[in-house]
C-alpha cells in the first residue's frame, strides 16, 4: 500500500509554487531559494496570501526533499531547485496539475480550475476537469486513498468547488465560511488575466493580416 502523501500548508505552498513556475515560466526553471521565496509570497494567484521567510522555505524544501517531492540541481554557483510531484504523488499529469492549482488558490469549481489551468495545461471542457477531479476523488487505498474532495455548496453558489487533501482532512464549513468572506479578486484576475492575452493576440493577428494586404492598422490614418 502506498503511504499518503501529507504536507504542510508551507510544505504545500513550496511544491505548488515550483510546480507553477516550472510551467508558466520555464526559461527561469529550475528556481532559486530567492526565486522560490519570491513566488510563494507574491500576491496574485495565491489563497491564502502567505509572508514566508527564507527558513521557512528552506526547511520546507528540506523536508521535501527528503520525501522525494523536490530535487536539488547542481551546477554554477547558485542551488537551484525542481519538483517531482506528479512521480512523487503518483498520478497523471493533468491531475497533478489540478493538485498544483488546488494547493495554490484553495477550493474552486472546475470552471474555475479549467480557466486558472490555461497557461498549464489545456483541458478540452470543464467536463473533462470533472472527470480527473472524479478519479483523484475516488482513489483507491491501495494507491494512498483520495487527494480531493468535492465540497458542500456553499449559500448562494451555483457549483460546488474541490478542496485537495495534500494537507490532510477539509473543514467543509470552514472553507464556505472562508469563500463567502474573502473577495473574488483572485478569480477576476484570472479572467482579466485571459482576456489580456487574447486581446494581445488578435491584435498581433490583425496587424499581420493588414502588413499583408498593404493596409493601414484599425484606428490609424491611410
Amino acid at each position: 500500500m502506498t503511504t499518503p502523501v501529507l504536507l504542510t500548508p508551507i510544505e504545500a505552498r513550496v511544491l505548488a509554487t515550483l510546480m507553477e513556475k516550472a510551467r508558466t515560466v520555464p526559461d527561469s526553471y529550475p528556481l532559486t531559494l530567492n526565486s522560490l521565496l519570491l513566488g510563494c509570497n507574491q500576491k496574485t494567484s495565491r489563497e491564502p496570501l502567505m509572508e514566508l521567510s527564507e527558513s521557512e522555505v528552506s526547511s520546507a524544501v528540506d523536508t521535501l526533499r527528503e520525501a522525494g517531492l523536490v530535487h536539488e540541481t547542481t551546477g554554477g554557483r547558485t542551488t537551484k531547485f525542481t519538483h517531482n510531484a506528479q512521480r512523487g504523488i503518483g498520478v497523471p499529469e493533468q491531475s497533478a496539475v489540478l493538485l498544483g492549482l488546488l494547493m495554490l488558490r484553495g477550493p474552486q469549481t472546475a470552471a474555475e480550475l479549467r480557466l486558472n489551468a490555461e497557461r498549464w495545461y489545456r483541458f478540452a471542457d470543464t467536463s473533462s476537469v470533472e472527470a480527473f477531479l472524479d478519479e483523484l476523488q475516488e482513489r483507491s487505498e491501495e494507491k494512498g486513498g483520495p487527494l480531493v474532495i468535492k465540497l458542500d455548496r456553499a449559500p448562494g453558489a451555483r457549483e460546488q468547488r474541490w478542496a485537495h487533501l495534500l494537507c490532510g482532512p477539509v473543514d467543509a464549513s470552514a472553507a464556505a465560511v472562508s469563500r463567502m468572506a474573502a473577495p473574488a479578486s483572485a478569480d477576476l484576475q484570472a479572467r482579466v488575466a485571459q482576456l489580456e492575452t487574447e486581446l494581445t493576440e488578435l491584435r498581433t493577428t490583425v496587424q499581420k493580416l493588414c502588413a499583408e494586404l498593404g493596409m493601414s492598422p484599425p484606428g490609424q490614418a491611410e
